[in-house]
């Protein structure tokens, strides 16, 4: 591993961090309750008047490295029109528990009650929710918790339908026999094959001693912690799915070519979630189509969460 003060991952952080920062986002830490500390980039104690005025929205990021490396390229766009929040999920970047390890306690239904703790905390009644992946996953059962608090939502490549035959197929097109292999990477061979799942762009030519840099940055801190997390999930244990109807509306972005959640996964969902729920397909994209083309993605925010909904 290179020295510090030779990582290209902790420069590219620090460039991340101005990015939101020059949206007028702090970051901040709070405890929610006596065991739960959650970290959030959003805005400072004293807003502007202007600020305060904007709808709020809750950006929940996927399995992976911390917020701020997957929603840079949101946080410009987004924060002209809405009053962001962006936290780490337990377990990621600097938010953490100390409540026993169960499946209660590690399950995709505590980060979303974390969630809502957190909103809640921060005076914010009213809210959307964005989540994508296993974000999505929080941002679904938040909309069942919390059908009086959250107002629309968008569930990005998020496989909030998945059986176990979809997680077993998964595993094997990683060429895998366990997800932890899959999702939590720890050399620059493991992340260059975790990018060929999730994006349309290749790794190939990058050095092997940058993606062990960017490998240690962002997949070291927390792995057992993780890995609990990846047991505790409801989703997938079996071949029955539990999706209902959610009382929101809801909009659905996938990438044409997902590799994660096959695209088949998000008609099949649009059906499960009934007449309020649209789907957008991102062409030539994968599993992180913010990513991938960020404007089209961005776009698709904008007009579903400022347009009104029908009338019923």
């Amino acid at each position: 591993m290179a020295p510090s003060f030779l990582s290209v991952a902790k420069f590219v952080e620090a460039i991340l961090r101005r990015r939101f920062s020059s949206t007028g986002l702090s970051l901040q830490t709070l405890s929610i309750d006596s065991e739960t500390t959650i970290q959030f980039w959003g805005p400072p104690p004293s807003q502007s008047p202007e600020n305060k005025q904007k709808p709020s929205l809750l950006l929940l990021h996927g399995f992976g490295p911390s917020a701020i490396w997957q929603w840079s390229r949101q946080v410009k766009p987004l924060s002209l029109a809405f009053r962001l929040y962006i936290p780490d999920l337990v377990f990621f970047g600097g938010s953490t528990t100390t409540s026993s390890c169960s499946d209660e306690n590690r399950s995709e239904m505590f980060q979303a009650s974390c969630m809502g703790k957190l909103m809640e905390k921060l005076g914010v009644e009213r809210f959307s929710v964005v989540g994508t992946s296993y974000g999505g996953f929080v941002a679904y059962n938040m909309a069942k918790m919390f059908p009086e608090k959250v107002e629309k939502v968008i569930l990005a490549s998020s496989g909030v339908n998945m059986r176990r035959s979809d997680n077993e197929a998964f595993i094997a097109r990683a060429k895998c026999h366990r997800i932890v292999e899959v999702m939590l990477p720890s050399s620059g061979t493991d992340l260059r094959r975790f990018s060929g799942m999730v994006s349309s762009r290749r790794l190939d030519f990058v050095p092997n001693f940058v993606l062990n840099d960017f490998c240690q940055k962002m997949y070291s801190e927390k792995r057992d912690e993780k890995a609990e997390l990846l047991e505790g999930l409801s989703i997938g244990r079996d071949d029955k799915t539990n999706v209902t109807p959610l009382q929101q509306d809801v909009m659905l972005i996938w990438g044409e070519h997902d590799q994660v959640f096959p695209l088949k996964m998000a008609h099949d969902l649009k059906e499960m979630l009934g007449k309020k729920a649209k789907l957008k397909v991102i062409q030539k994209t994968s599993h992180i189509p913010q990513t991938e083309k960020p404007k089209e993605f961005n776009g698709t925010i904008m007009s579903f969460l400022l347009s009104r909904s029908p009338s019923i």
